[in-house]
């Protein structure tokens, strides 16, 4: 009896054993289940995920193609027509006499001399400039205005030979243009202004040469782009010397001179021969016009009247005849004034002593005065003032 309830104990303490065994067989089941569903879930997140990542990144490399593509045909349409632009002020960047001299057939050479050295010196200085880019010139000046001046100091024979040489240069190469902008003031200023401001925002001009060097005026123009990034974008041309303001900023800009294309002197309206102070016209021969044009240095405008006509004038008294001081700006200023206004009424005057001497003239009949000294940076200043002469002078 005492086996059978030693057994019976066992048999329950085994029966225990398993039962708790059991117990945590089952716990450590629903622990898997548990985190098999957990893994399921977080991976059909994942597969959602990924399915969506796949379909972006699709879609992102489809619209990458199509925006490489629109770049590529907009970087090619932005590269078509490359050009460098040269815009030059006529009225002071003058082309040399003895090509203006020939009329239309100088105005084609001028228009061939300066597009070979556009294309030179792109080539050679410029090389992130393509090689396939247009020359466009642009030369705004008062042709009539031009014409006179050009005719009066001696350059050329006939004024309208200036409009014959214009037509040569402009019709010569398909971009290459003169425009006349009539008389006026800063009329060909302001039109080089604002065609300047608007080729140097254009992205398919890749340069601009500047013919300026005889006006300070620009000086204005070119302190609105002073960072480097658009000054390596221009060039300024030069005919004649800087002027003290451009000269000043030079260093800002790179600077080229063409030689033997543009004058390199300002063009004299008084003809200040050295040779003809002291001898009558009629002791001397008449003077080829390359003969007056060499002696020529100051252009004082093309809109400024011209001292004398072709008219001998009346013969001057012994005081102005003997003095051998030049006259000043503002009594040249003055002349030229008195000549446009009516003549005064004549007064008695004191009866002079008359001279011996003769008035030295030109062929043209034109007075020939000694050269005229003068302070230039006082006449920048009063040109910078930019007087009403007429107003001034005149009273009018």
């Amino acid at each position: 009896m005492a086996l059978e309830a030693l057994s019976d104990h066992a048999l329950h303490e085994r029966f225990e054993l398993l039962k708790g065994a059991e117990h945590h067989k089952n716990d450590l089941i629903m622990e898997l289940l548990r985190r098999i569903d957990n893994l399921s879930n977080d991976y059909q997140q994942m597969s959602l995920d990924h399915q969506r990542e796949t379909q972006f990144n699709r879609e992102g490399q489809l619209r990458e193609r199509q925006l490489k593509d629109e770049l590529r045909k907009l970087q090619s349409f932005m590269n078509r027509d490359p050009f460098v632009s040269v815009l030059v002020d006529g009225d002071g960047m003058i082309f040399e006499d003895d090509m203006i001299r020939r009329g239309e057939t100088g105005g084609k050479e001028a228009a061939a001399r300066l597009w070979n050295e556009i294309k030179d010196y792109v080539h050679e200085k410029l090389p992130d400039v393509p090689s396939e880019c247009r020359i466009v010139t642009r030369i705004y000046a008062n042709l009539k205005g031009l014409a006179d001046v050009c005719y009066k100091s001696g350059i050329v024979e006939r004024a309208n030979l200036l409009e014959e040489f214009y037509r040569g240069f402009t019709g010569s190469k398909i971009l290459f243009d003169f425009v006349d902008v009539g008389p006026g003031k800063d009329r060909a200023d302001e039109k080089i202004t604002e065609l300047f401001k608007l080729h140097l925002s254009d992205y398919h001009c890749h340069h601009i040469f500047f013919g300026c060097s005889h006006d300070n005026g620009y000086a204005r123009l070119l302190e609105q782009y002073t960072e480097p990034t658009l000054t390596k974008r221009i060039t300024l041309l030069e005919g004649v010397p800087f002027e003290r303001e451009l000269n000043s900023m030079r260093s800002q800009y790179t600077t080229v001179k063409f030689e033997d294309l543009f004058r390199t002197s300002k063009i004299n309206l008084y003809n200040p021969l050295q040779n003809h102070a002291s001898q009558p016209i009629s002791s001397q021969p008449a003077r080829a016009p390359s003969d007056i044009a060499a002696a020529q240095s100051v252009y004082q405008s093309p809109y400024q009247p011209i001292a004398g006509n072709n008219n001998p004038s009346p013969a001057p008294s012994n005081s102005s005849a003997m003095n051998p001081k030049a006259p000043s700006w503002a009594s040249t200023a003055n002349a030229a004034a008195q000549l446009a206004s009516p003549p005064p009424t004549p007064t008695p005057a004191m009866s002079q002593p008359a001279t011996s001497e003769e008035i030295p003239r030109n062929k043209y009949g034109q007075r020939i005065d000694p050269p005229t000294v003068y302070d230039r940076e006082v006449v920048n200043r009063v040109r910078n003032l930019k007087l009403c002469n007429v107003h001034f002078l005149r009273h009018d």
